[in-house]
């Protein structure tokens, strides 16, 4: 049960071969068994998990199921759920207790899921690795001596483990892409403002998006028809006709032009992993797929856009924690002042600290036209790259990462290194383009690659389809860990 698809597991709570109730206790044993080797949960309530798998039940008997009834999730601890304790990785919402849900939260209420728990990440979704998080290192299933990427590290980590059926996560830079590469599995970030920020807590509000991470494509599909949807309290949320993402699934391949950029080919790719996207490319001409060479010139300067752009908008959206109205509040202090100094510098980790002097220092008098406009500038040459681009093709390919999965500490002390673990994903943040992540082999270390799929502005349908298609000529996404 535990390899099962989401639609298989549907499938069999409908035929009543086994009850929400079982299913959950079956992943919430598990999590008691292998949690403490991974870590990929941070708040786990069995109570909760079994009273909402109790009403899954009762409501599958009375035929209001729906396609995710009764199925355990887990969910990213950047999403606010009522009742559950949310603290996005950090020391400064440690003992917080959300008072309402996200919006995707309540989508997957609606839908009459089981939230099985909370996942770990990075803090404040800051972080490649998922090493900065208060709660302690996530591990990588393939390999616990091994990061399984970030920032949705946790929720990567517990699908791969088969801790959850499947899971949500974040990405602003990549953060669901990168993970899911690392960790052998499926992610897709939809395009921006497809599902809603609201009750989602904010690291880079014109970056970040909510998306899916499961095994399949396929399974991302149907995750994705139950996150997306206008939300008015988000202002970022587009007004759009609801959309089935698995429409289009089963279209052959025939006639599917794909582009693959030169810059993603050249100097840090490691050979493994560029051995590993070709055999998966050359599945793809297999499948009646053509392939033209493009070109994206401005991807070089993803990197240092973003890590303008993104601290800007964190310095901003990370005042609010002050220590008055909620979260971590320093235990002695003198006055008003000290009590925010002393308690934000005790409740934030040292990336946030980090990121959070960045971006007050490119947002400041005297800076702000230097770098923060010029950066702004230059996102919008990344975006009319893409633009070209897809006028030569009707997706763009490549790997997600620049290599397999790197060891617990190695890259903890030259930062830059950790960031350009995001290069081939960034860009499509800042374009606000949709891509997605899937396993297309294992690298010379036996740790799994991840191939890119990028598609054009709403176009998560086609890029499904072209995902889909190969995961049904290949296994890579069946494998699973030794041991679990």
């Amino acid at each position: 049960m535990i390899n099962a698809t989401l639609k298989h597991l549907s499938s069999a709570l409908a035929a009543k071969h086994i009850s929400s109730v079982e299913l959950t206790q079956l992943y919430l044993d598990r999590i008691a068994t292998h949690n403490p080797v991974f870590n990929a949960y941070t708040t786990v309530d069995a109570k909760i998990s079994l009273a909402q798998a109790q009403a899954a039940d009762a409501r599958i008997a009375a035929g209001l199921a729906g396609p995710l009834t009764g199925i355990p999730f887990a969910q990213k601890d950047i999403f606010c759920a009522k009742g559950w304790r949310t603290t996005c990785g950090s020391k400064m919402l440690g003992d917080f207790i959300a008072p309402y849900d996200a919006h995707v939260i309540s989508q997957f209420d609606r839908a009459g899921a089981v939230n099985l728990g909370k996942t770990n990440m990075d803090e404040f979704a800051m972080g490649s690795s998922n090493e900065t998080s208060y709660f302690g290192d996530v591990r990588n299933p393939w390999d616990p001596q091994r990061v399984p990427g970030g920032s949705s590290g946790g929720s990567a980590s517990a699908v791969a483990a088969r801790l959850c059926a499947a899971a949500t996560g974040t990405d602003t830079g990549g953060s669901i892409r990168q993970p899911a590469a690392l960790c052998g599995i499926s992610g897709i970030k939809p395009t921006y403002g497809t599902v809603s920020r609201y009750g989602m807590i904010a690291f880079a509000s014109s970056l970040d998006q909510a998306g899916p991470m499961a095994r399949s494509a396929e399974d991302c599909a149907l995750m994705l028809n139950v996150m997306t949807g206008f939300d008015e309290r988000d202002s970022t949320s587009l007004q759009r006709d609801q959309e089935d993402y698995s429409r289009d699934l089963n279209r052959p391949l025939s006639g599917l032009r794909i582009g693959l950029p030169r810059e993603f080919f050249a100097e840090g790719l490691s050979a493994d992993v560029g051995s590993r996207i070709a055999e998966a490319i050359a599945e793809y001409r297999k499948l009646g797929a053509t392939v033209v060479e493009i070109s994206l010139p401005n991807t070089r300067l993803a990197v240092p856009v973003y890590y303008v752009l993104a601290p800007a908008e964190a310095s901003s959206n990370l005042s609010r924690f002050d220590g008055v109205r909620y979260g971590y509040r320093a235990p002695e202090y003198t006055d008003l002042a000290d009590m925010y100094e002393k308690s934000r510098a005790q409740g934030f980790g040292e990336e946030v600290k980090r990121r959070i002097m960045i971006g007050t220092y490119v947002l400041s008098h005297g800076y702000y036209d230097a770098y923060y406009l010029q950066a702004q500038k230059i996102r919008r040459l990344i975006a009319q790259d893409f633009t070209d681009a897809f006028k030569q093709c009707d997706v763009i390919m490549g790997p997600t990462a620049p290599s397999t999965a790197f060891k617990l500490g190695e890259k903890g002390d030259d930062p830059v290194q950790m960031y350009l673990s995001d290069i081939y994903t960034i860009a499509v943040n800042l374009a606000g383009l949709p891509g997605m992540s899937i396993p297309c082999g294992f690298g010379d270390n036996a740790m799994p690659v991840g191939l890119q799929i990028i598609g054009n502005y709403f176009d998560e349908a086609r890029m499904l389809n072209a995902a889909h298609q190969y995961q049904l000529n290949t296994d890579w996404h069946t494998r699973c860990p030794q041991g679990l």
